[in-house]
């Protein structure tokens, strides 16, 4: 699994740098020369959505999400451990759907075999990402539902931004 927490974070780290890159040479190209790469937005979009798709299972694994679990924190271990259980499933529910669509819509995408409108790229190529990311998704979360059932873990959400927060103020302080 390290090896897969490798490419995800190089992943993340490779496509927010070439975002950055592309756009500031499409700033200089436009107004330092009036000129421009017609296709940079396109790119640049399809960066934004491989750093975002692969960055949601990124978030999974670090706990780096957003968690509202303060009414779930109040409850005993066990009770928490089952009602996080239950929202994983609901999120393994859901990503599973997310899964299927894509999967339906790139394959009619590689059918009708159309192009990005800039690039000569087949659309499917690109919009494969989707299922991708969440497949990585799924793999993360299962590592959560392990988490949960094997009582490493009574909690949906790993990280704990108040103690995060904490933490980092009291190293920071003279």
């Amino acid at each position: 699994m390290k090896i897969l927490d490798r490419i995800e974070e190089l992943i993340v780290i490779v496509m927010l740098a070439l975002m950055t890159l592309l756009t500031f040479l499409q700033v200089v190209m436009r107004y330092g020369f009036n000129s421009g790469f017609p296709w940079a937005l396109e790119l640049t979009t399809v960066f934004f959505a491989a750093m975002i798709f692969v960055g949601i299972s990124y978030g999974v694994r670090t706990g780096a999400h957003i968690g509202v679990d303060a009414l779930v924190k109040r409850f005993p271990p066990g009770l928490r451990r089952a009602i996080s259980i239950v929202i994983v499933l609901l999120c393994l529910l859901y990503a599973g759907l997310v899964i299927y669509g894509s999967w339906v819509y790139v394959s009619k995408m590689k059918l009708i075999g159309i192009e990005l409108e800039d690039l000569p790229i087949p659309i499917w190529i690109v919009r494969s990402i989707l299922p991708l990311g969440y497949l990585l998704l799924v793999l993360r979360l299962g590592q959560v539902l392990w988490a949960l059932i094997t009582g490493r873990s009574d909690r949906l959400h790993l990280g704990n931004e108040v103690d995060d927060a904490l933490k980092l103020k009291s190293r920071d302080a003279p």
